[in-house]
């Protein structure tokens, strides 16, 4: 009677694994298992980098704010995030000084624990000071969470936010979700550079 038991438990999570890789690639088709090599060099990258931060300013009008007092600008246009039990999180984006983009990156994360579904998203992060855009520049691979103190800025924040001084290194917009998959966050991220 055991063993039937087990069968089934094993039966059901293959299943639940293999709808969750159906419905990423239904959702994101060529970008669940596409390399950062291969995105870094798309020359749809800038484009999309542009878009999704004119988005966000569309939508938020304390993100324009913030972005006209900071120092450099990373945009994360097309984030995909998926997993069952263990996940991970894989992007591509641009380094934006001046309204010109000087630099393209990665962005790419690990995550454990109860999970299932996939999402895509994008993520800009708003480099206030010249210290953070510095430790960007010197860091071979940036841990989010080591270094620059970042605030993660949600609706309610937002709100209640000024401008007038802005005390963090580092203020990251998570917008634009779609999918199942929920707690998003930085910490943990790693975000390398992968072209001048």
């Amino acid at each position: 009677m055991f063993k039937p038991m087990r069968s089934a438990a094993v039966t059901s999570l293959l299943i639940a694994a293999i709808a969750c890789s159906a419905s990423a690639m239904l959702l994101f088709p060529g970008r669940v298992h596409a390399t950062a090599a291969s995105d870094s060099n798309d020359p749809t990258l800038e484009r999309d980098s542009f878009a999704a931060l004119n988005a966000l300013y569309a939508s938020e009008p304390k993100a324009k704010q913030i972005g006209a007092k900071s120092r450099a600008i990373l945009v994360f246009p097309g984030i995909v995030k998926a997993g069952l039990m263990v996940g991970g999180l894989e992007g591509n984006g641009v380094l934006i000084e001046q309204g010109k983009v000087t630099a393209k990156y990665n962005i790419s994360a690990a995550s454990f624990g109860l999970q299932a579904g996939a999402q895509k998203f994008s993520q800009v992060m708003f480099l206030a000071n010249d210290q953070s855009l510095a430790y960007l520049n010197k860091s071979s691979g940036w841990s989010v969470g080591v270094g620059p103190s970042v605030v993660v800025v949600d609706s309610g924040t937002a709100k209640s936010m000024t401008t007038d001084n802005l005390n963090s290194d580092v203020y990251v917009f998570i917008f634009g979700q779609k999918g199942l998959m929920g707690g998003l966050g930085v910490q943990g991220q790693k975000i390398t550079r992968t072209s001048h």
